[in-house]
């Protein structure tokens, strides 16, 4: 296959004419993710964000459990609590669903009762899958300016920022 020009979406070194990101991604590594930091990468379109996430995951995925969602045309996550929480155990799911992580750890992530779809559960589904996990977890979110300034999606970095927290103080055994 020839290699062609895209500013449609994701580059693929192998697909298409891209700029060697390999260190770029190696320093994203060692300044971030091997320390255990959180971190957002911000520019505008078309400046190689989504071709950074996959060229991550690529390669993490051998040492990390890696979780990769996109918010991409998931606008009806935002209509309400209920909404993200179920929306985003069913991202998750499907992301889970490619790893080998046993059967049982998978359905008690997808499993809730309807009265269960609030911040404080999913904050423990995140705990109790983190320590599941034989693998430490990294969560990648793709196109998280869809939701950047809805109420919803800050309650859901807030909590993320609480565990990260609380794994720093010792408090939380999760990822």
């Amino acid at each position: 296959m020839r290699k062609r020009y895209n500013v449609t979406g994701i580059c693929i070194p192998e697909k298409h004419y891209m700029v060697d990101i390999s260190q770029k991604v190696k320093q994203i590594v060692e300044e971030y993710i091997e320390p255990g930091y959180y971190f957002a990468i911000n520019r505008g379109r078309q400046y190689g964000k989504t071709t950074t996430l996959y060229q991550l995951e690529k390669y993490l995925q051998d040492q990390y459990m890696i979780i990769s969602i996109s918010f991409e045309g998931a606008d009806d996550l935002f209509d309400s609590r209920e909404n993200f929480v179920r929306g985003f155990v069913q991202l998750v799911t499907k992301e889970l669903e490619n790893e080998s992580l046993d059967a049982n750890v998978i359905e008690q992530w997808n499993h809730y009762e309807e009265d269960e779809l609030t911040f404080q559960n999913l904050g423990d589904k995140i705990s109790r899958l983190c320590t599941d996990s034989d693998k430490e977890i990294i969560l990648l979110i793709d196109e998280v300016d869809k939701s950047s300034s809805n109420q919803i999606f800050l309650s859901f970095l807030s909590l993320l920022r609480d565990k990260y927290l609380d794994r720093e103080k010792g408090k939380e055994n999760s990822t």
